[in-house]
Parts: structure tokens; sequence; C-alpha cells
């Protein structure tokens, strides 16, 4: 109970993101402003999440727009191919055991599409054309069912499990959430991207999300043609409800087994996130704990614990195209075994980080940034000033 006592009275103060995603072709689709759904670019507003919930539509079930007339009734096709592009260009400089100025230009490119194929079916992807100096491939991908079935919202294929509490995608730093993507020992069980379904509904202004998915991650397919490498599944649920007034809390819980040369390891989570709104500042908090029972895959070794979260302040005043944010990260096992996959080395006790900054919008669709980040454990610094374009 002494390891958990600090994370909740930290989210006493920070305390559920909802999930979305938009792309320039909507703001084409529409004829409207990329800032109607974004403050700033990615950062989604109310209106933007709520788009994105209702299948990529301002209203649910509203006929496709800019689809060509072919007579039949049973196809909604594009006029036009729905595309966007993303493009991130960074320069960082390191000081610490190594200093050194390095032009990460571009550090991204993405290829976007996304378009309705009836009154509530949709399809979303982006993959990445470059992702640090590689052909990286897809990431999220799926079709997208709004209300299926009455009130229930479903989507197949792949996306990150931790969608419904945070989305790392429409962060505004540089620097990660590192518990999304910490891993244990051999163990794969993360929360970023993996195949699946997910379902989500609204139950007396309680959202309840629900995945099952492979529990292996989204690494191409073994030589039998098959994605998942092992018969087990990985499910996780997650609620999101109001407190009080600005309020919002969540709670998540996860469960998985995977399996390796014969022996298993049993992978749970149990964590709670939430959002303060006060005007022209959001504080987003997140806090997991985890269990791993075998994570290297040896009959008989004890169970590895962890924690992790992080603490997240932005400043974005209405109307104002300037912005500051402030992250804090920390990671820590009883075993060294972690991997936060951000870069650094592997096999560790404790990740911690600190970053903060700030930005311009020069124009709706592109983003200037600048960030200080800090290694508490490596006493590393790195300074990045970037820039994020859209269209």
């Amino acid at each position: 109970m002494h390891r958990i006592l600090p994370w909740l009275s930290l989210l006493l103060l920070l305390p559920a993101a909802q999930p979305a995603a938009a792309i320039p072709v909507f703001a084409r689709r529409y004829r409207l402003s990329c800032s109607t759904c974004h403050h700033p670019v990615p950062a989604l507003n109310e209106f933007g999440e709520a788009f994105a919930g209702n299948g990529f539509r301002i209203v649910p079930g509203e006929p496709a727009r800019d689809t060509m007339d072919t007579g039949d009734e049973l196809l909604d096709l594009q006029g036009g191919l729905p595309l966007a592009v993303r493009l991130d260009l960074y320069v960082q400089a390191y000081a610490g055991t190594d200093a050194a100025v390095d032009f990460e230009t571009p550090y991204t490119l993405k290829l976007l599409s996304s378009a309705p194929l009836s009154r509530s079916i949709s399809y979303y992807f982006y993959g990445f054309l470059a992702e640090r100096g590689e052909v990286a491939g897809i990431e999220d991908a799926y079709l997208y069912w709004n209300d299926a079935g009455g009130a229930v919202d479903v989507a197949l294929g792949q996306f990150q499990l931790s969608d419904p509490m945070f989305k790392r995608e429409t962060r505004l730093t540089f620097e990660d959430y590192a518990v999304y993507r910490a891993r244990v020992g051999e163990a794969p069980t993360d929360l970023t991207y993996d195949r699946g379904v997910y379902g989500a509904v609204d139950l007396a202004g309680v959202t309840v999300s629900a995945q099952v998915v492979n529990g292996n991650g989204i690494h191409a397919a073994d030589e039998d043609r098959r994605f998942d490498d092992d018969p087990l599944k990985t499910a996780l649920v997650h609620l999101s409800l109001p407190a009080a007034g600005p309020l919002r809390v969540g709670g998540f819980g996860l469960y998985g087994e995977t399996r390796s040369e014969g022996a298993d390891n049993r992978t749970t989570m149990l964590g709670v996130d939430g959002t303060v709104a006060l005007g022209s500042v959001t504080l987003n908090g997140q806090y997991l704990h985890r269990e791993d029972t075998s994570p290297l895959y040896v009959p008989g070794e004890p169970t590895v614990r962890s924690d992790g979260g992080f603490a997240e302040v932005m400043f974005r005043p209405a109307g104002s195209r300037w912005y500051g944010i402030a992250l804090y990260n920390l990671v820590v096992a009883d075993a060294p075994l972690l991997d936060v996959r951000l870069g650094g080395p592997s096999g560790l006790r404790r990740w911690e980080t600190v970053s903060g900054g700030g930005g311009y919008l020069v124009r709706r669709n592109l983003r200037t940034m600048t960030e200080v980040g800090y290694d508490l454990e490596s006493e590393d610094l790195r300074w990045t000033l970037g820039f994020v374009v859209a269209f």
C-alpha cells in the first residue's frame, strides 16, 4: 500500500481523456478549419473528440460527403482519394555523456487516410513513409462501426491499448508517455499497438471501453502467416466518468497471458487516470501498477512488480496561437528488467524524466515548438526545436 499512496495523492490533483483522431482529410471534406477540432494541432478539443466518436462525422449517421453518383445505393465511393500527410522535423541538442547537435529532418513522414463506407461504418489508417530514417509500416488501421447494434461503437484492426485513457498520437510533447511503452523482461505486453477488437458504450454517463487483443504487438506474421504466436489473448477494460465540475476520472484493468518456449507469463495491470480542465489549463494524470509472474519465461522465477505514471500540464489560452506544456514521467520496478523502448538502455529499475516547453501556431496546420528534457537517472539534457506540418 505504501507504494501506491504517493500516486493516489498525485491523482487527487490530476485526474480521462477520450480516444479520438483527426486529419486534414476531414477539414477538406467539410470545408472547415483545422481549429474546429484541434487546439493546437494535433491536440484535440471537445468537438474533435466528439467528431471521432461519431465515426469521423459531425452528426452520427449523416450521409457520406464528396461521393460519386454511381447509381448504386449500396456504394459510397469517394470522388477523390482521401489522403493527408503529416511531416515532423526536429533539431536536437544533447548534453551529457556525449554532447551533439542532430538534424532529425525529417523525423517522421506519415500518410493518412479515412473515409465513410456507409452511414455508420468508416475506415481509418496511417502508415510511415519514413520514421527515424526507416519505413516503419502501418500503425493505426481499423474499421470503425459507430452505434453498432444500438449505442455500442466497435473498432476492428490495430490500435493503441492506451487510447481510452490518453492518446499518444495527439500529445504536444516530443517526450512520450513512458509508462505506456514500458515492457518487463522478455514479455511483449505494453499499452501501445496491438491487433484485436475494441468496443465502447455510454452507460448513464459512464463510458465503458473494452478490448481483446493478441497481446504481442504488431510485428510481422510468422512463417505460417499467423500474427499471434500463442493461443492466449489479452483483455482490458477502462471506465471513465465525470466527477465534480471540471474533473473526470477513470479506472483501468488488464489481464493477459503470453507463452514462450513452453513457459507462461501472466501480466496484470490496475490503474487510475484523470483530467482536470480549468479554463486555459488542463491537468492530466495516470498511475499504473503492473505484475508479471514470469517475464523471463523461466520456471520458478519471482513475480516482478512495477509502478509508473505521468503528470502533464497544458496551458492553452483560448484564441491564442501560443501554448505551454510540461510532462513528468516515472516508471520503477523491483528488478532490473524495465525496457521503456525510448532509445535508452534496457534492463533498468527506474526511468524518470521531466520536460517542458511551448510552441506557436504559425498556420493552422503548421506548428513550431521547443522543448527541454532532462533524464534524472542519467543526468542527460536534451533540447528540441521542431516543426509539425499537416496537409
